[in-house]
C-alpha cells in the first residue's frame, strides 16, 4: 500500500522524489522509467494562452475518487486524471471551491472519469475513498501569479525528532523546482520530501502580482496564485512541530521589525530624535536583518533598555511609541507596585505571568518567534538593591530574581524585549543592568532649544490647523524662553496659556457665562507669558528665593562691589564659554550682614543660567545629618540635568552646624560638600557654584577652603564716605544741611575720615537696618543714627 494512496503502484528505489530533482532539470516526476515534462513558466503569459486555450478533451459533472498511483505522483501535490480527461498542467476547480493543477496519470492505473489525490489533499478537499464522487471543473477566468508565500513547515509524523537543522533557503530552492506553475490557495496542505524526511507543509500567507501591470495585491485567506520562478517563498516552523529551521539569511522573515523609516513627530514625540536613534541602533538594528545571518555573527538580540531622566521627560510615552512602531505583539504595560500582591509567591507568580506567551510562542517557533515586548515603568518600586531593605518579607529581592532568571536564565528567550522606566537609576539592583538584562541605558534628559520647538509645534498642531493660534505667536521664541522645560511642563505651559484666552470669554461677574464672541477666540503671545509666569519648571530657576535675599538691591557703597560685580561675571562666562573648566568654585568671605549673600544672589541672577538654585540653611531647620546631606546632594544631581547650571551655598559654616564651643561639626556634611565641590559635573553640562561664609579660618581649619578655585573677600562699610554713599542711595535725608550736621556729628563721635581706634566697621546690612530704624523718628533721623552707631561700641 502507498504511503500517500490507496493504490498499488509504488516508486521503485532508483527514483529520486520530485521535490529534489537537479537544478535546471525539465522533467517532472518519475515514474516507472517515464518523465513527464512539467508546464515552465519562464513565460507566464505564454502559458495561460496554451493552457486556457484548450478545452479538456472529456469533462464529467463528476468523477470517482481514488489514491494517488503512486508515491512520486503524490508528491507532486497535484490531481492526478487520465490523459483523455484534462490537459497536462490545467488548472482545475474541485467541488467548487479548492484550486488544483492537474497531472497525468503514466502508470494506467487511473480510468477515465476517475481522480486521484495523495491523503494530504484528501484531508484538505475532504476527500473519501469509499466511493466518493467529487465536480472538478475547469479553472474559470485568469489567476494571477504569486510574488512570496509564507508556508507553515513540519514533520508529517506527530513527535517526529531529528538533530538535523533544516535551511530555508534550500528549502525554497527545492520547492520552487518541484511547484513552478502549480496553483496554490491560503489554508492548502501539501506534502513535501525534503533530505529524506517527510513534511507538511500549509499556505498561511501569500501576495500576488499582476503581471500586466505588476501591482501586487495582499494575499487573503481563499485567494489564489500560481508558483514562477521569481516568487519569493518563506518558510516558517509549525507551532507544534519540533521541526529544527535555519532562518534564511538573505531575507527578513515576516515577522522582523517594520522598515525604521518612520517620523518621531507623527508619533507625538518631540526632542528626542538622538536618543530614538540610538535606541534602534542598539536595540533594534539586529533584528532588522536575518535571523540567519545575526547567528553567524554569533550574537544575541538586545533584550532590556532601561530608559532614566527627570519626570515629564517623555520616558513613558517613548516606551509606548517603541511599541507602536514596532511589527510585534501588543506591548505588555506594568506598573510596578502592580506585581506586588500580598499572598506569598504570588508577586513571583505576576512576573512568571509576564513571559509566559514568549516563552509558549519561542518553544514552538524558535527564532521566528514573533518579538513580545513588556514595559515596566516606575521600575525602582520593584527592583531595588537586593538586601537594601532592613526588616523586610524579601519580596523584592525574590522579585529582582524571577526577573533576573526569566531574561538570562538556564533557558533563555531571544524573543522578548524588557523596557524600563524609572527616575531613580542609583536604586536599580546592580545584577539588572549588566549585559544581557538591562544593558542599554539611555538617559531621556531636559529638551534643548531644538528639541522644544518640536514639542511646541506638536503640542499646537491643532491650534494652527485650526486657526485658534494668534499670528503674534512665535514657537521659536518660546522655544527659546522655556529653558529647562520638560516635554511635561511645556504641555502645562500650553494648557494654562489657553485658560487665560478662556478668562477674556467669560461674562463679567460669573464663571459660567461665555461671552457672544468666542468664535473670535484666539491664543496670542500675551496668554503665553502671562503662563510663562505662572508655571515654573522642576530643574529652573528659584526666582522668588535669590529675589527675597536681593530685597534691597545692591548699594555700590565702594568701588570693590563693583569688583566683585566684575569678577562674578568673569566666573560666569568661564564656565559658558571654557571647554577646559566645567565646573568653577568661588567663595565669598567677609564679616557679617556684609552682603555676600545679595552679591552671591545678584552674580547668579545676572547669569541668565536656565539652572539657578540657592543651598541655605534657612530650608534646613531641623534636618538631620542625614536629610540635610540628602537635601543637599539633590540639588548638585538636580543640577547636571541642565547644560549650564549655579548653585549659591549660603553660610556654609550654618551647613556645617558649626560651633565655636567644642568645637564641634556636621562630619557628614563637610564629606559631602568636599565630595561635591570637586565633582566634575557629567559630559555636556557646566556647574558654577558660589558660597559664602562669616567664618573663612574655620574653613581652613576643616580642609574645605582647598575645594574652592577662588576667594574674594567682601568688605563690611569702613569709611565715612563710603557712609555717605549710602544714606544718599537710600535718600534717608534729604536736606542737605541736616546730612552735613549728621556727618559733623559722626565725625566728633570718633567715625573720622581717617581711621582711628573707633573707626567705622560694619556690614551693609546691618547699617542698612539702623537707617530705616532712624527713619522711624523723621524729626531726629541724624541723632537716632549717631546714637545706633554709638551703641555699636564703635
Amino acid at each position: 500500500m502507498s504511503f500517500f494512496g490507496r493504490s498499488s503502484g509504488s516508486s521503485t528505489p532508483n527514483q529520486q522524489p520530485y521535490s529534489r530533482l537537479p537544478p535546471g532539470s525539465t522533467s517532472s516526476v518519475p515514474s516507472s522509467g517515464h518523465r513527464v515534462p512539467p508546464p515552465r513558466h519562464d513565460d507566464p503569459r505564454a502559458y495561460e494562452k496554451q493552457t486556457y486555450g484548450r478545452q479538456a478533451a472529456q469533462s464529467h459533472a463528476a468523477f470517482n475518487v481514488t489514491g494517488a498511483p503512486n508515491d512520486v505522483l503524490a508528491l507532486s501535490n497535484c490531481l492526478i486524471v487520465n490523459p483523455g480527461d484534462f490537459s497536462q498542467g490545467q488548472h482545475v476547480i474541485v467541488k467548487q471551491q479548492y484550486p488544483l493543477t492537474v497531472r497525468h496519470d503514466t502508470t494506467g492505473k487511473i480510468g477515465p472519469g476517475s481522480v486521484g489525490a495523495g491523503s494530504l489533499q484528501r484531508q484538505w478537499v475532504g476527500l473519501s475513498l469509499s466511493g466518493d464522487q467529487v465536480t472538478v471543473e475547469p479553472y474559470r477566468g485568469t489567476p494571477l501569479y504569486l510574488s512570496s508565500v509564507d508556508i507553515e513547515a513540519g514533520f508529517m509524523r506527530r513527535g517526529h525528532e531529528i538533530a538535523e537543522s533544516f535551511s530555508a533557503d534550500e528549502m525554497a530552492q527545492n520547492f520552487l523546482r518541484a511547484y513552478n506553475g502549480v496553483i496554490f490557495t491560503v489554508g492548502q496542505l501539501l506534502v513535501f520530501e525534503f533530505h529524506g524526511q517527510m513534511l507538511k507543509l500549509q499556505v498561511v500567507g501569500m501576495q500576488t502580482v499582476d503581471l500586466m501591470n505588476a501591482a501586487p495585491s495582499q494575499g487573503q485567506a481563499g485567494q489564489t496564485g500560481i508558483i514562477m520562478e521569481k516568487t519569493d517563498i518563506t518558510f516558517l516552523k509549525a507551532a507544534d512541530s519540533s521541526l529544527k529551521l535555519k532562518s534564511s539569511a538573505k531575507k527578513a522573515p515576516p515577522n522582523a521589525i517594520l522598515a525604521p523609516n518612520f517620523k518621531f513627530e507623527d508619533m507625538g514625540i518631540g526632542g528626542l530624535d538622538s536618543e530614538f536613534s540610538t535606541i534602534f541602533r542598539r536595540a533594534f538594528a539586529s533584528r532588522v536583518f536575518p535571523p540567519a545571518l545575526v547567528e553567524k555573527l554569533g550574537i544575541q538580540h538586545v533584550k532590556g533598555i532601561l530608559l532614566f531622566g527627570p519626570p515629564g521627560t517623555g520616558k513613558t510615552l517613548m516606551a509606548r511609541q517603541i511599541g507602536k512602531m514596532l511589527n510585534a505583539r501588543e506591548p505588555k504595560i506594568v506598573n510596578g507596585p502592580e506585581i506586588l500582591n500580598k499572598y506569598v509567591g504570588a508577586s513571583e507568580e505576576n512576573i512568571r505571568k509576564l513571559f509566559a506567551d514568549a516563552e509558549k510562542e519561542y518553544k514552538a517557533k524558535g527564532d521566528e518567534s514573533g518579538l513580545h515586548i513588556i514595559i515596566f515603568d516606575e521600575l525602582d518600586a520593584i527592583c531595588k538593591q537586593r538586601g537594601s531593605t532592613q526588616g523586610s518579607t524579601g519580596v523584592g529581592d525574590s522579585i529582582v530574581n524571577q526577573l533576573l532568571s526569566k531574561m538570562d536564565g538556564v533557558d533563555q528567550l531571544n524573543n522578548i524585549l524588557i523596557i524600563g522606566m524609572t527616575n531613580r537609576l542609583d536604586m536599580i539592583d546592580e545584577a539588572l543592568l549588566r549585559p544581557g538584562r538591562l544593558e542599554v541605558h539611555m538617559e531621556i534628559s531636559l529638551p534643548d532649544e531644538k528639541g522644544r520647538l518640536q514639542i511646541l509645534n506638536i503640542h499646537t498642531d491643532k491650534m494652527r490647523t485650526n486657526g485658534v493660534l494668534d499670528h503674534d505667536v512665535d514657537l521659536l521664541e518660546l522655544a527659546q524662553q522655556t529653558k529647562n522645560f520638560s516635554g511635561a511642563e511645556i504641555a502645562g505651559l500650553i494648557k494654562s496659556a489657553t485658560s487665560f484666552a478662556f478668562s477674556r470669554h467669560v461674562k463679567v461677574g460669573t464663571m459660567a457665562g461665555i461671552s457672544d464672541d468666542i468664535e473670535n477666540l484666539r491664543v496670542n503671545r500675551v496668554d503665553f507669558m502671562n503662563a510663562l509666569d505662572e508655571v515654573t519648571p522642576a530643574f529652573g530657576v528659584a526666582k522668588e528665593e535669590l529675589e527675597q535675599v536681593v530685597q534691597n538691591g545692591i548699594v555700590h557703597f565702594d568701588s570693590i562691589i563693583d569688583d566683585i560685580l566684575r569678577s562674578g561675571q568673569l566666573f560666569v562666562d568661564q564656565v559658558r564659554t571654557s571647554t577646559r573648566t566645567p565646573l568653577v568654585s568661588l567663595l565669598l568671605h567677609g564679616p557679617p550682614g556684609s552682603g555676600k549673600t545679595a552679591l552671591a544672589a545678584t552674580i547668579a541672577r545676572a547669569s541668565d543660567y536656565p539652572f539657578m538654585k540657592l543651598v541655605s540653611p534657612d530650608d534646613m531647620v531641623g534636618f538631620s545629618e542625614g536629610q540635610k546631606v540628602a537635601a543637599i546632594s539633590k540639588v548638585f544631581a538636580d543640577s547636571y540635568k541642565s547644560p549650564l547650571s549655579v548653585i549659591v551655598v549660603d553660610s556654609v559654616e550654618r551647613l556645617l552646624d558649626f560651633t565655636p564651643i567644642g568645637p564641634r561639626f556636621s562630619n557628614a556634611v563637610l564629606q559631602t560638600l568636599l565630595v561635591l565641590l570637586s565633582r566634575r559635573p557629567p559630559k555636556g553640562r557646566r556647574l558654577l557654584v558660589i558660597a559664602t561664609t562669616s567664618l573663612r579660618p574655620i574653613l581652613t581649619d576643616l580642609g574645605l577652603s582647598e575645594s574652592f578655585d577662588s576667594e574674594v573677600r567682601v568688605p563690611p562699610v569702613s569709611s565715612l564716605h563710603s557712609l555717605e554713599i549710602v544714606l544718599d542711595e537710600v535718600d534717608l535725608i534729604r536736606d542737605p544741611r541736616e546730612r552735613q550736621q549728621t556727618m559733623q556729628m559722626l565725625q566728633q563721635a570718633g567715625f573720622g575720615a581717617d581711621a582711628d581706634a573707633h573707626g567705622i566697621n560694619i556690614g551693609i546690612k546691618k547699617l542698612l537696618t539702623m537707617i530705616e530704624m532712624a527713619r522711624q523718628e523723621p524729626d531726629a533721623v541724624g541723632e537716632r543714627l549717631v546714637t545706633s552707631l554709638m551703641g555699636l561700641g564703635m
